[in-house]
């Protein structure tokens, strides 16, 4: 039993070698096609996921069945299933990414120095990225088509409950950019469902530039834990709402059921709703439209005593990303207690004050400290599509090289050119 075991494992690495060989020569070759090539390629890939949706739906059917036999909740189930509309969505945001403007060799800044030496700060691909993804089979094409775009091959690894479906979707990306003329390998899916990939590939420090993990805190940390690579995370979404004392009520209740019920399960849902003490007659109407869409509501004491549907909310609940039907609910003091409670609380990805009062929502949006914050707009707009990206990666909830949507200019870093004319340093 031991020895298959070995086998198996000596497998694996050696496939996982392959892939890291793979990507980056595929890396080379891609940092060197100009944006048109890469433009053509991406609408080849797209064509080509268009024909390929019969197979995708095959394959997506056999994975939620086993999800469903699984057991696996409504949230995971969203997030895996892929209907026509999904793959429409996926090949119109492919084509908005080629339509995109070139991310490679801007020059982000130029100077002179007093000895004539001039110097240019110009964008360039990472070079390959690795992605690990959990349920969601649309970040293989996302994911694919981003890196693509911006000169960087990819491997990506999927869920184990995804894999047939990403599998699908990949063989289609192949196929585009076999009939582009481009590398095959710029976009890869690590063949197998053995967790033992995932710690490979995070030690493949000489093949893989920069890993980006998208899926739950238990991935996410083991990620962070456990690479010998950087790391650019995206972690939970304990995302609230913030009804100020100036709020309008049909606004704000329109905005709260949407945030919280348009998709219960992705990153950018409200977890949290806090009121304003000066806006409690607002929260009535508010939680009666939570209530009859189907909405679990957790609250405060002083919740509880105006709706009497709604559950003793614990000290849990506020630290908590429900990605289901359940809502924590409090009142606050103002808007600095307001401010307060989400920096305490939140996990710095989306944030939203609902207010006619310009100056208490320009205070809110320059004090909460998240990746996102929004002012009278659904937190469901946490997106790249929906920021004019055409996809992204992820949201990364942290502040160095990239923060909030991982689209196209958050793949590449920069380098320094510097020109000059027989200077020589004293």
């Amino acid at each position: 039993m031991s020895a298959a075991k070995s086998i198996d494992i000596s497998v694996i690495e050696a496939e996982m070698a392959t892939l890291g060989s793979n990507a980056r020569s595929a890396a080379h070759v891609l940092a060197t096609t100009t944006a048109d090539a890469r433009r053509i390629a991406i609408e080849s890939v797209a064509d080509s996921l268009a024909a390929g949706y019969d197979k995708i739906h095959v394959a997506n059917a056999q994975d939620m069945a086993d999800a469903r036999a699984a057991k696996l909740n409504a949230a995971m189930l969203d997030r895996l299933v892929l209907d026509a509309g999904r793959v429409e969505t996926m090949v119109v945001g492919m084509r908005e990414v080629a339509a995109l403007n070139d991310p490679l060799g801007r020059v982000l800044g130029e100077w002179t120095r007093p000895n004539g030496l001039r110097i240019e700060r110009v964008s360039i691909p990472i070079g390959v990225i690795g992605i690990i993804y959990e349920s969601r089979p649309n970040v293989t094409a996302d994911a694919g088509v981003l890196c693509l775009m911006s000169g960087n091959a990819a491997i990506l690894r999927c869920g184990s409950e995804s894999f047939r479906t990403s599998g699908a979707i990949a063989d289609c990306l192949r196929r585009g950019l076999q009939a582009a003329g481009l590398p095959v390998n710029c976009i890869q899916l690590v063949p197998t469902r053995e967790r033992a990939a995932v710690g490979m590939l995070l030690s493949m420090d000489e093949d893989v530039d920069i890993i980006v993990p998208r899926g739950g805190r238990s991935l996410i940390e083991r990620v962070k834990e456990d690479s010998r690579i950087p790391v650019l995370a995206h972690l939970d979404g304990i995302c609230h709402v913030y009804v100020h004392a100036a709020a309008d009520v049909d606004k704000a209740r329109c905005v709260t059921l949407n945030a919280k019920m348009r998709r219960t399960g992705i990153c950018g849902a409200m977890e949290t709703l806090l009121v304003d003490r000066a806006a409690l007659d607002m929260l009535p109407k508010i939680l009666a439209s939570l209530h009859e869409a189907g909405c679990e509501v957790r609250g405060d004491s002083e919740v509880c005593g105006i709706d009497n549907q709604a559950v003793a909310a614990s000290q849990v609940d506020w630290d908590t990303e429900y990605l289901d039907a359940i809502i924590s609910v409090g009142i606050v003091d103002g808007l600095e207690a307001a401010i307060a409670h989400i920096n305490r609380h939140g996990s710095h990805h989306t944030d939203a004050i609902i207010s006619e009062d310009h100056a208490a929502a320009e205070r809110f949006l320059n004090q909460v400290d998240s990746a996102i914050v929004v002012h009278n707009a659904s937190t469901q707009f946490a997106d790249g599509g929906e920021f004019g990206m055409g996809a992204e990666i992820g949201i990364s909830n942290g502040k160095l090289h990239a923060r909030g949507p991982v689209g196209v200019e958050q793949l590449t870093t920069y380098k320094y050119k510097v020109h000059g004319n027989g200077q020589v340093r004293p």
